[in-house]
């Protein structure tokens, strides 16, 4: 089924009224959503089960926790997403999903990469101040600022499901922007660029802790002198999986983003520049989705409790001692 819209009609403030080949939106990306929901559901579901049996005894801890219960959320707002794309629902369950559940689902993606940075500044604070005590790294600390980054993206997340207050019918749902009032699409431009400078922050700020990490691995590593300890210090090298998942999950999608926005919000009429843009945008969006299947693995290179905890396996304790380098012997992530 190839659904368009009335090419004559000037009530929109952008040219919205493009044909558009469904079979990839109907069809591959709801399969591939399916696909990725029944993983994420299973590993976050294995998550969940292990982090119960886990004190909250570290700031680590509270963050994976948030982060989990942040992928979750994400997590079951895929079939909803699966149903209204592939045109399996009733049309006001797309309205539904353009008014709420997308708004929630992308507000959780930026939530998680807001917790992955604060986990990077605690592995780093753990790195570059081993023997301190630093209020960043308290339990207390951790739930406050763990609890601001839920306001504040939820904060931006309300506006956006109030101004999308435009009459529903089975023409302007087929794409979210036409439900949007003049002002709902101001600020969904300006909650996107928001969002633009917070990932581009955060993956800065992980880029210059993990350099620090990198020469602190690097020196300790040519200091070791026992085989034991230079697989303790080839353990802490995993803490780069945080680098991996932005640049493998999130940044192709941020550099696909501002220009779609722009062409939902009146700066690009040209139809095929739209749709170009528009399947640019859902194959990022699929890669940064995976990012529920990619924290898991997180959590098994990161966390040692959680290894134990999931898979039942008591994980031997390395016998490198503070002396030989005090500023790394402490572990930088393999355990919390």
């Amino acid at each position: 089924m190839n659904g368009s819209i009335n090419t004559t009609s000037e009530t929109t403030p952008f040219s919205g009224q493009c044909h558009r080949d469904t079979r990839v939106a109907q069809v591959v990306f709801p399969i591939l959503y399916a696909i990725l929901f029944l993983a994420g559901f299973l590993l976050n579901s294995l998550a969940v089960l292990a982090f119960f049996k886990i004190p909250t005894t570290s700031s680590f801890i509270v963050y994976l926790w948030n982060i989990l219960f942040s992928d979750f959320i994400m997590t079951l707002m895929l079939p909803l997403k699966i149903l209204a794309d592939s045109q399996l629902g009733l049309w006001q369950l797309k309205a539904f999903v353009c008014r709420f559940s997308a708004v929630v689902f992308y507000s959780t993606m930026y939530i998680s990469i807001a917790l992955l940075g604060l986990i990077s500044l605690d592995r780093f604070l753990k790195i570059v101040q081993p023997f301190r005590k630093v209020w960043l790294r308290t339990v207390t600390a951790a739930k406050i600022l763990s609890g601001l980054v839920w306001l504040f993206f939820f904060g931006l997340a309300l506006p956006n499901m109030i101004l999308s207050n435009r009459k529903a019918t089975p023409l302007s749902v087929k794409k979210c922007a036409l439900l949007k009032s003049h002002l709902g699409l101001k600020w969904h431009e300006a909650v996107s660029y928001i969002c633009q400078i917070v990932f581009w922050t955060v993956l800065i700020l992980i880029l210059l802790f993990y350099v620090v990490i990198a020469k602190k691995i690097y020196s300790s590593y040519r200091k070791t002198q026992t085989a034991e300890c230079k697989i303790k210090q080839r353990a802490k090298g995993k803490v780069f999986i945080i680098v991996a998942v932005f640049f493998i999950c999130f940044a192709p999608y941020h550099f696909a983003r501002v220009p779609y926005t722009l062409s939902q919000t009146g700066k690009t009429r040209d139809c095929n520049i739209q749709n170009q843009l528009f399947i640019a945008k859902e194959s990022t969006l699929w890669l940064a989705a995976t990012n529920i299947c990619m924290d898991p693995l997180i959590y098994i290179l990161l966390c040692r409790q959680f290894v134990e905890k999931a898979f039942c396996v008591k994980m031997r304790k390395s016998k490198c001692t503070s002396q030989e380098n005090p500023s790394i012997a402490l572990d930088t992530g393999v355990s919390t």
